[in-house]
């Protein structure tokens, strides 16, 4: 098991969230089902991966030039988080991804943690083809300062280029997780690392980002090297660690805060929250920096029907709108963000839009 609750509470220390309101995100409006934006409805009437309604072909075309859906249609729910520390069978694999798709019409999977298995990346790429799931690959760093890391990134990238399913199905490739905040490497460094994979996955039009707080970059004086250099931005929305912090139907203004300083330094980029969510428990390591927070079932349901209450709002954000995935798939990888429980079954109705 990652050591994903001691993560959390390190973050917890020094989560600040941003005071002050700068480029304020509109405020919520009543939920539509409506959408007259007819390029957006390309992205639903099946004709791009990985639209819901999307019927995959026998066989990969000659490229993925226009393969995928364009990201400026992708906004709303759009899967979950998943851990792969224990490293699971194809089966399980297909049979999870198949849940993710059939049952809450995900359309993309981000990877969570490590999984050195050989092989365990192209089993990820089958699963994510036969259920089609785009995936979020994960360079994974770790919290202990190790350099494990480059035999990842470099078996990662061997998978990509020699797996022909593999450009179809990785939607990008993230460092992380938190690499800045845990200080694994310096701002320069980093965007040097991301500037060398986009340049070796280039032929294969595989985006490149940083899966990382804000508070990450605004303890390295904003890091805007980084932001510059990637192709998206992965945003990490904890905001039960927030000195503010109280129940998850009342975290919006703490979303705002975080939101818009990327908004104010993202320069138009498309943004993912990619690690996000509200947790049900807490544990010795996994405390808020509020006296008010609290960590339950009923609010970890909230802060998610927040987020779906204001798909509207979220639509409206630069670069496309907000896709937002549910860290994570189950209380099995990760203590308490699951949606499902640690006995396989749903901890409250879950059934967020995907467009609005």
């Amino acid at each position: 098991m990652i050591s994903y609750p001691r993560h959390l509470a390190a973050s917890a220390a020094l989560l600040l969230f941003t005071l002050g309101s700068v480029c304020a995100l509109p405020s919520p409006e009543v939920p539509s089902t409506t959408n007259d934006d007819s390029h957006a409805l390309e992205a639903r009437d099946g004709t791009c991966f990985p639209a819901i309604g999307y019927k995959m072909p026998a066989n990969p075309p000659a490229n993925n030039l226009q393969w995928w859906c364009d990201p400026k249609n992708e906004y709303a729910f759009v899967g979950f988080s998943y851990e792969v520390t224990a490293c699971q069978s194809l089966s399980q694999l297909q049979r999870e991804f198949k849940d993710m798709r059939t049952t809450f019409n995900s359309r993309f999977v981000r990877l969570y943690g490590f999984c050195d298995r050989e092989g365990f990346y192209d089993d990820i790429v089958t699963a994510a083809w036969d259920n089609t799931l785009g995936v979020h690959a994960l360079i994974w760093f770790g919290f202990d300062g190790g350099d494990e890391w480059i035999g990842r990134r470099d078996t990662l990238f061997a998978a990509l280029h020699s797996n022909p399913k593999a450009k179809f199905v990785t939607r990008g490739v993230q460092f992380g997780s938190e690499p800045l905040f845990d200080n694994v490497l310096s701002p320069n460094d980093l965007a040097a690392q991301v500037i060398a994979a986009k340049a070796n996955l280039s032929s294969l039009n595989i985006p490149v980002t940083v899966s990382e707080l804000a508070y990450g970059y605004q303890e390295r004086g904003g890091a805007q090297n980084v932001l510059d250099a990637l192709d998206f931005i992965n945003i990490h929305m904890l905001p039960f660690f927030s000195q503010q912090a109280s129940t998850g139907d009342q975290a919006w203004p703490l979303v705002q805060q975080d939101l818009n300083w990327f908004i104010q330094h993202g320069k138009g980029k498309k943004m993912w929250f990619d690690e996000n969510g509200w947790p049900s428990v807490t544990s010795p390591s996994v405390q808020p920096n509020s006296p008010n927070a609290v960590a339950d079932v009923p609010n970890e349901h909230a802060y998610y029907t927040l987020l779906d209450n204001h798909c509207e709002d979220l639509k409206q954000v630069t670069g496309g709108g907000i896709s937002w995935f549910a860290h994570i798939y189950s209380d099995n990888q990760e203590p308490g963000y699951g949606i499902y429980d640690s006995s396989g079954k749903l901890k409250f109705p879950f059934k967020p839009r995907t467009s609005c």
